[in-house]
């Protein structure tokens, strides 16, 4: 949704849970938080506190954590969009 980003909580290389909040857009007068769609690493991050997004704009990326003894990850990265 086109809205303002209001909170920056996360940088890019911080590791975070699923379900982490990474940032907050303001929106129709409403705070949405933007969640981690699961835990890895942000290997990506668009905006900082103050930037306009539009609707459907990535705003971050999560890089799934590599699972397994073989070292293999997940087959994409999450995307955090408006």
């Amino acid at each position: 949704m086109p809205g303002t980003v209001t909170v920056v909580k996360v940088a890019v290389g911080d590791v975070v849970a699923a379900g982490q909040s990474l940032l907050v857009v303001e929106a129709m007068k409403m705070e949405h938080v933007i969640s981690a769609p699961h835990a890895g690493t942000v290997t990506e991050l668009d905006v900082v506190a103050g930037s306009t997004v539009a609707m459907d704009q990535v705003l971050a990326v999560v890089t799934p954590e590599e699972t397994g003894e073989t070292g293999e990850s997940g087959t994409t990265g999450g995307e955090a969009t408006a």
